[in-house]
């Protein structure tokens, strides 16, 4: 009589189940890419005034430009002043939205407050400019 004794018995398939894994990768994924903010710049270098002041920032803010030859830039491209408010309206999310105005010190002061008055009769609560500190460099 012949008697087999099986020693492979010992080594089992070990799976690991990456399902879990995968899981919580697209969760962390989706986190990030929910809280990341996504602030679009005007596309245009301006040369701000130089102020004292604090510094505020809204991470959620509508950018617009004033470039040295009097330009309106907004995401990128040039607008028309009659442009601004419809413009700075179908961008925002809420009348609550902030409006950041980045001039260049060279820009004629009509051409800012004209801005200025269009982002504000768009109906937006906050409307603010840009400005360097003094003795800071020019981003």
């Amino acid at each position: 009589m012949l008697k087999t004794t099986r020693s492979d018995s010992r080594y089992q398939a070990v799976a690991i189940d990456l399902a879990p894994m995968i899981d919580c990768v697209f969760i962390l994924l989706i986190f990030f890419i929910v809280t990341s903010v996504f602030v679009e710049d005007p596309g245009v270098e301006v040369e701000r005034p130089d102020t004292r002041g604090e510094a505020v920032t809204d991470r959620n803010a509508l950018l617009l430009a004033i470039s040295a030859d009097d330009g309106i830039y907004f995401d990128g491209q040039q607008i028309r002043m009659d442009q601004v408010a419809a413009t700075l309206r179908q961008a925002s999310f809420s009348d609550e939205a902030t409006v950041i105005i980045r001039a260049d010190r060279h820009a004629s002061h009509g051409t800012f407050a004209g801005v200025y008055s269009e982002a504000k009769r768009a109906g937006l609560a906050h409307v603010q400019f840009a400005t360097a500190r003094l003795g800071s460099a020019q981003p």
